[in-house]
């Protein structure tokens, strides 16, 4: 008990410094955890002999709350992680394993190079698996307010994956999120894509690069991916472009792209293709220009962050022998999330709706931007930096 008391009275530490309010203690927690896989068929000495070993963790809330997709510029995000180093290896791996890569292209749909591009994102092609044992931190983040019932589920799928058979606790680490193996899947997408790649009968994601790769192309062909398409490319905008239409939230027709003079970055215009595609413009007016169809989006239903995706086609792009970006971001300044929360409040107040004040900035806070901008007679690029701090008269 005494124990147990320890825990639960420095997780309420924990909670209490980063501004939750605890409405159960962690004890508490761990006895709804078991009555919630009880309910769900979990044999109860499997739920309690787990639960008895869990501890909270500090660093996994966090690590919630600073995730790189919400305090990185767009430089620093895609510099850290497509790099000379993973283009050369992946492209290596590439090779390495195309049999089996051609043959799950077949199979799913999914070029090669998108599969080596996610295994090098999440795992760098499997050498960095991550450090936090996966029932403590989907424990940690089940008890926590922000997302208690997703992350319920997640504990239960993951007591399902060792009742299975399939793992074993003590090989079940991953991330602080609670994403595991080489793929980083979470319980509940390893529970319903995972594949055995290597014929071994087991789908084992954290040792058997075969059985990564091909979950991952089941995972992406069951997320929608559209066989015959790119996920989009870098273009080059023609002088005085309006940047209001940038947004992924405006998609149009790619001849409607051709039409207004974008090029790609060889100069020619943009293929004649029946398909729609949106403007995305990660780095404002001075950074690249990217035209991203519908497969950019199934690559945010693995990770809705525009970074990743973005990184995931540039890096698959690179290992199938492309270079760099024609026009790298700039390194910019770093706004805080209390900044951007403030620049949301900001403009909602002036009349230009900003969707949630989280300090996030997804589309609804782009447009806002946009809007803004576009009525004090700046360049409307849906970017946020120090000048639009100053324009919205934030202190």
């Amino acid at each position: 008990m005494n124990c147990w008391f320890r825990a639960t009275f420095a997780f309420a530490i924990v909670l209490s410094a980063q501004g939750i309010s605890a409405q159960e203690n962690f004890g508490q927690c761990r006895d709804r955890l078991a009555a919630a896989a009880i309910e769900r068929g979990i044999a109860p000495a499997t739920a309690t002999g787990i639960l008895d070993t869990v501890e909270p963790l500090e660093r996994v809330i966090s690590a919630d709350r600073n995730q790189a997709e919400f305090v990185q510029d767009f430089a620093s995000y895609v510099g850290a992680r497509v790099t000379a180093t993973r283009v050369t290896l992946g492209r290596a791996l590439y090779a390495t394993h195309k049999p089996l890569l051609d043959t799950l292209e077949s199979t799913y749909g999914v070029p090669g190079q998108y599969l080596v591009a996610f295994w090098g994102l999440e795992s760098n092609f499997g050498r960095n698996l991550g450090d936090v044992p996966v029932f403590n931190s989907l424990a940690t983040l089940a008890c926590d307010q922000r997302r208690a019932d997703y992350f319920t589920d997640e504990f239960v799928n993951a007591l399902i994956i060792v009742e299975r058979g399939d793992a074993v606790p003590a090989e079940m680490i991953g991330s602080w999120a609670g994403a595991m193996g080489q793929t980083q899947f979470m319980p509940s997408v390893y529970l319903e894509h995972a594949v055995d790649g290597d014929g071994d009968g087991r789908a084992n994601l954290w040792t058997s690069p075969a059985d990564a790769l091909t979950s991952a192309a089941a995972f992406v062909e069951s997320l929608g991916w559209e066989g015959g398409y790119r996920w989009g490319r870098e273009v080059r905008l023609p002088a005085g472009f309006d940047y209001a239409l940038a947004g992924l939230d405006q998609p149009r027709a790619l001849a409607l792209w051709r039409a207004a003079g974008i090029r790609g970055t060889d100069g020619n215009p943009v293929p004649e293709l029946p398909i729609d595609a949106a403007l995305v413009v990660p780095a404002g007016s001075d950074g690249p220009a990217f035209l991203v169809y519908d497969n950019f989006r199934v690559i945010m239903r693995w990770n809705r962050s525009e970074f990743f995706a973005l990184s995931i086609g540039h890096l698959a792009d690179r290992i199938a022998g492309a270079g760099g970006l024609e026009r790298p971001p700039p390194q910019g300044e770093r706004l805080t999330r209390d900044q951007l929360t403030a620049i949301q409040q900001a403009l909602t107040a002036a009349g230009f709706d900003a969707g949630a004040a989280d300090g996030v900035p997804g589309s609804a806070t782009r447009a806002a931007i946009r809007e803004f901008q576009a009525s004090r007679g700046l360049v409307a690029d849906g970017f946020a930096d120090s000048e639009l701090i100053s324009q919205l008269g934030i202190e």
